[in-house]
Order: structure tokens, then sequence, then C-alpha cells
């Protein structure tokens, strides 16, 4: 079964947040710095929904892993 493109999108947006959170943590660990730590996270977190939409749609082609739904007849 394939996804639609919606759900890449839904799943793109929920996987940023827990990203761009993990990324300011740290950034503030390193930095010490919550501005900082908020600029970092809010850069990376636009270039990073683009990337993921795009690796995900691309895995979504490749038969790898997926299994076909069976075909039942009654």
């Amino acid at each position: 079964m394939q996804e639609k493109a919606y759900r890449s999108v839904v799943k793109t947006i929920s996987w940023r947040v827990i990203g761009t959170l993990d990324t300011m943590i740290i950034s503030y660990f390193i930095t010490g710095d919550l501005i900082m730590a908020a600029s970092i996270g809010s850069i990376e977190v636009v270039t990073k929904m683009i990337l993921y939409y795009f690796h995900e749609r691309a895995w979504n082609k490749i038969p790898l892993g997926k299994a076909k739904a069976p075909d039942y007849q009654i």
C-alpha cells in the first residue's frame, strides 16, 4: 500500500518538532545561550523539513521491505 503525500507532510511536521526540540536543547547545552539555541533551531527546522519530505517520498517509491497486500477472494 502506498502512502499519500499528505501523510508524508504530517509525518514530516511531527518529526521536525521532535528533532528541532532536540537540536535546541543540544545547542543550549553547548552554547549556554538560549537565543543562540533558538536561532539554530529555527534555521534547521525549515531546511530539515524540506529534506525529510523529499527523502520520505523517495523511500515510498522503493519496494525494499514492503509486503504486498494479500489478494482475498470471497
